[in-house]
């Protein structure tokens, strides 16, 4: 008698866990880590192609400093595309100045235009957004904007952005 507390614990415990597993394998399809781009380069290639402050960015995850980016204060119309596919990612009327340091944007031009990666880099965890054809590194994504029509501020490095004023792609 004793032992049937004892093994409805432990059934208990890995049904438990056996939910928890599955719960992180769907947060993982989510992460596009593991998704493949239709624009892949290699390492040299994006040397060649970028120059060194858009290839730390973009391709090493940099972060350039606040409010030295080109586009900070930028207010012309226009696309806003990757810089190392040219990738449209934004349209400037969703632009916004949320006082960061860095541009900033409620919404992406199309859902699948950028991809969202868990990131727990620098002892915080916060949302990373790559481009959706290369999976180059713009920026990270915030919820706290509620003054905005998503609520949303994507916070992107102007190094990894190219301002397209001609076309309203």
């Amino acid at each position: 008698m004793k032992s049937i507390p004892f093994i409805v614990l432990i059934l208990s415990l890995g049904l438990n866990a056996c939910g928890q597993q599955s719960t992180s394998v769907k947060e993982e399809k989510k992460d596009s880590t593991m998704a493949t781009f239709e624009v892949v380069k290699s390492e040299s290639e994006w040397k060649s192609q970028l120059d060194d402050e858009q290839f730390r960015v973009l391709r090493q995850k940099g972060t350039e400093a606040p409010f030295s980016g080109k586009y900070y204060y930028e207010n012309d119309q226009g696309v806003y595309c990757c810089a190392g596919c040219n990738n449209p990612l934004f349209k400037s009327d969703t632009k916004f100045d949320a006082g960061c340091g860095w541009p900033s944007f409620y919404e992406p031009i199309t859902p699948t235009a950028v991809k969202e990666n868990k990131d727990i880099s620098h002892g915080m965890v916060r949302t990373e957004v790559v481009c959706g054809k290369c999976g180059g590194h713009l920026g990270h994504v915030f919820n706290d904007s509620p003054e905005q029509p998503t609520g949303l501020r994507y916070c992107i490095n102007s190094v990894s952005i190219d301002l397209d004023k001609k076309e309203d792609k």
